[in-house]
């Protein structure tokens, strides 16, 4: 199973399912003014029920549906970050009517639930500094006021610890959306990582085995055409090697599509002298030693694959050096080669420029925790060289030792 599957499994698993954000805030507006709503039935029912005038039922409801749908508009807004000077405007005038209806209707009959309605958009509307001194003067002011129309005194210490909790219940309720929908961002910004460092990867092993491969094969194919009328016996071993080669080769594409492929030193070094030396090349592999840690096969073996093909496709050498050896931590793979004079040109006659393959294994190492550099070093010499940790980054205690 390759990444991408488990990503999406683990989404599937562990994170929970998050609305649209103007879903989501729709809800939290339609909740928030069920609550404003149900503090005014009291005040409803007895207009509707009890005293039962026409005029004063049509204020009552004209005026609690104005001042719920300023109230939803405003938390709508800043909900969706759509703040604007003009809504401290529309907050002074939600203020007005909330405190200007209860001595019109009768604050005795729960009408005077309508002064702390502001409390709740003032940290919603204001910058935090300003929702702070104001939720301070709202906290001494609307028990004040309160008192001045003859609320019970419970009604009146109610509003004195209410005020700051709805002001900062509204603060509170725009900051976690905003985190949530922050988080939701996060999120589909790590899953487009993630698929992006899977291509990435896939890339990188494609180009690693298809660049080598099809490299041997395009020498072997030469060969044999070299071959061809002078040696019969030669053309036949050619053609079944290449055939060899392009079987190996559709076997790495399909472990890669699985994810499964795992890369051996000695088989890459055994397969990087033999196509070298087929190419006229002179080189030796190095004896490696089969108590070989394992996690080093996989980063050196990259290195040893792509060194062959960049030696096969831009230099004109005449011999590879491969060394391998250890010290105290490390172990070591160097490369070198006698094609790397001022002359040296890529295939179809252009000046040779790094590629991406000695920018990938740099990237593969390092992330090892090992070291990388490739370069010319004088006289027409080009070294590769590559140092991974003879211990793994989280396994147990010891060295292993070639």
């Amino acid at each position: 199973m390759t990444l991408l599957p488990l990503i999406a499994e683990a989404g599937r698993q562990v994170q929970p399912r998050i609305g649209r954000p103007g879903a989501f805030a729709a809800v939290i507006v339609a909740l928030t003014l069920l609550t404003l709503t149900g503090m005014l039935l009291p005040a409803l029912w007895y207009e509707l029920f009890v005293r039962s005038e026409p005029g004063r039922v049509a204020l009552a409801v004209a005026a609690t549906a104005a001042i719920c749908a300023t109230y939803g508009r405003l938390l709508w807004l800043n909900l969706r970050r759509r703040t604007a000077p003009a809504h401290r405007i529309g907050l002074a005038a939600l203020t007005v009517a909330c405190w200007g209806l209860p001595p019109v209707m009768g604050a005795e009959v729960g009408w005077g639930n309508l002064l702390m309605f502001p409390a709740g958009l003032i940290a919603v509307v204001l910058p935090l500094r300003q929702a702070v001194a104001v939720t301070g003067v709202a906290t001494v002011l609307t028990p004040g006021y309160g008192v001045l129309l003859g609320l019970p005194p419970l009604t009146v210490l109610y509003e004195l610890f209410g005020v700051p909790v709805a002001a900062f219940s509204g603060y509170v309720t725009v900051w976690m959306y905003h985190i949530v929908q922050e988080l939701r961002r996060a999120r589909a910004e790590l899953a487009r990582s993630a698929v992006g460092e899977e291509r990435l990867r896939f890339a990188r092993d494609l180009h690693d085995v298809l660049g080598h491969s099809l490299q041997a094969v395009a020498l072997r194919a030469e060969v044999a055409e070299r071959y061809l009328e002078r040696d019969p016996g030669r053309v036949r071993k050619e053609l079944t090697e290449i055939q060899a080669m392009a079987r190996e080769a559709v076997g790495d594409v399909r472990e890669i599509v699985r994810g499964y492929r795992a890369t051996s030193l000695r088989t890459e070094l055994d397969g990087m002298s033999a196509v070298l030396q087929a190419a006229g090349i002179r080189c030796r592999r190095p004896e490696i030693s089969p108590r070989l840690p394992a996690h080093v096969h996989e980063p050196l073996g990259r290195v040893a694959r792509e060194a062959a093909t960049n030696v096969l496709r831009h230099s004109t050498a005449t011999w590879c050096l491969i060394t391998v050896w250890a010290d105290d931590d490390r172990m070591w793979l160097e490369i070198s080669n006698d094609g790397a004079g001022p002359g040296r040109r890529a295939p179809g006659g252009a000046p040779h420029r790094p590629g991406s393959g000695l920018t990938g294994l740099a990237e593969r190492i390092a992330a090892a925790g090992g070291e990388f550099t490739a370069g010319p070093v004088g006289d027409g010499t080009f070294r590769v060289a590559a140092a991974v940790p003879l211990l793994p980054a989280r396994g147990p205690a010891g060295k292993g030792r070639t």
